[in-house]
């Protein structure tokens, strides 16, 4: 745990500084068919001070936390942003001022439990399906705990200490069906220590049953048709719509680099019924799955409404992109590890949940598909899409019918957005979100599912 006083090292601070110690812990246990095939645990800590003047940033980074290496850390930062001011002379304003304080500690305060402790848990899942499951091909399972822990203080007076688990169980299973393999994964697991998220094993086997069907249905599923359909958009492709097509056109440093939702802003972009929001830590009255409170510049982090009844409204920001386009700080600022420099990021996106019922939603379709699952996803700043479909159904005539085999789905979200006519009245939220914007950070998305017009690949 991160003891060390940070405020004893203002006296070294000449400029706008933000002084972050940071620790990152990882446990990786994989099962491979029943096989041990992975048993890892690592750490990565140390201490990283940034300095702005006139619009350069200095940084510098260190392992070594002894106060030496810390004094070192923070005069060499203030050195770089000298110089930087020196040579560049942007003669930019000041950064806006916050000074949030707070103090997040979602540690387990239950006794934890070991390394074996924690493959025996995977043998059990595993003799669970290879009991229940004898037609599978292939299992893989996955535990993958990490906690990010951070202390900041900056010479504005922020104060934050936050450590932030996550544990996430990925199961993956293979069929055999004339000579083809079929694969589906599932994630469970989320917020919280190993001890927290998982108790019995038993828990789980219900969902395993669950995920097993659905991929006995896949392998005797057929291909969709290619072309635009009326689907409809489960939570977990919903929110990686909004993550990676909305949600990164709208981050402020995408927005200054020519992100077409510069273009947009105040313009309506979407159906009234859709208003999505970058949530800080709440959601609903409910924790969201990367509870943000206080950014890595030390602002209180609130939440951003990006669109709302269908009109673009907000770009998330940092302190340098709020002085920029003149908005508000939205405590967006967040780094991955100790050494990385804060860059704006998303924390938890979803769009908000209608007034829908998804059985209703489904009785509308005539012809088309429920889309359940992505398998990977990626968009560009003109907000174009490209997803993977691993898991959904047909409609036919207003009911579900054959499942469906690996597809895509493409096309312009701010257009799709526009046709959405239905939107459900639940709110689930994936467990296991990453963002691999230049450094892999936690981040949340999920969401309601919505109907819509979308291009679908076919085979």
């Amino acid at each position: 745990m991160i003891m060390k006083d940070l405020n004893k090292f203002e006296k070294f601070f000449t400029e706008y500084t933000e002084l972050r110690m940071q620790e990152n812990r990882n446990i990786r246990l994989t099962m491979v068919n029943g096989d041990m095939m992975g048993n890892n645990r690592s750490s990565n800590s140390g201490i990283s001070a940034r300095v702005y003047k006139g619009g350069s940033w200095g940084f510098a980074s260190n392992a070594d936390i002894s106060d030496e290496a810390i004094i070192k850390v923070i005069k060499s930062a203030t050195e770089n942003a000298n110089f930087l001011s020196s040579r560049e002379n942007l003669n930019k304003a000041d950064l806006p001022k916050t000074n949030a304080i707070n103090s997040k500690d979602f540690s387990t305060t239950k006794p934890r439990k070991s390394q074996k402790e924690m493959i025996d848990f995977l043998g059990a899942i595993d003799a669970y399906i290879t009991k229940e499951f004898p037609k599978l091909s292939s299992r893989t399972i996955v535990i993958a705990n990490l906690d990010m822990e951070k202390k900041l203080f900056t010479s504005d007076g922020a104060e934050s200490y936050s450590m932030i688990p996550r544990t996430i169980l990925y199961v993956v299973m293979t069929i055999t069906k004339n000579e083809q393999p079929f694969e589906l994964y599932e994630v469970y697991g989320g917020l919280g220590q190993f001890e927290d998220t998982f108790n019995q094993p038993e828990t789980l086997f219900p969902k395993l049953n669950e995920q097993f069907n659905h991929l006995k249905n896949k392998s005797e599923g057929v291909y969709p048709q290619a072309g635009m359909h009326d689907c409809i958009l489960d939570a977990d492709l919903a929110g990686i719509l909004a993550h990676e097509a909305i949600g990164h056109t709208t981050e402020g440093d995408i927005v200054k680099g020519g992100s077409v939702a510069g273009d947009y802003f105040g313009d309506k972009v979407a159906s009234e019924l859709v208003t999505l929001v970058d949530f800080a830590h709440t959601s609903l009255g409910e924790q969201c799955p990367v509870p943000v409170y206080v950014d890595d510049e030390g602002t209180k982090a609130e939440d951003a409404v990006i669109i709302k009844d269908g009109i673009l409204k907000k770009f998330m920001h940092n302190k340098e992109t709020a002085l920029h386009f003149g908005h508000e700080v939205t405590g967006n600022a967040r780094a991955s590890g100790f050494s990385d420099e804060p860059l704006v990021r998303m924390r938890n996106t979803a769009i908000l949940p209608g007034k829908s019922k998804l059985e209703d939603m489904i009785t509308s379709i005539e012809d088309g598909y429920y889309l359940m699952k992505s398998s990977s996803g990626q968009a560009d700043s003109t907000s174009e899409f490209m997803f993977g479909v691993v898991m959904g159904y047909e409609i036919k005539n207003g009911k579900l019918g054959k499942a469906i085999k690996d597809t895509t789905i493409s096309g312009i979200a701010f257009d799709m957005l526009k046709t959405v006519t239905m939107i459900s009245d639940d709110m689930v939220w994936s467990c296991s979100g990453m963002c691999g914007k230049k450094q892999m950070i936690p981040v949340g998305m999920g969401g309601p599912a919505i109907k819509c017009q979308v291009n679908i690949g076919g085979k």
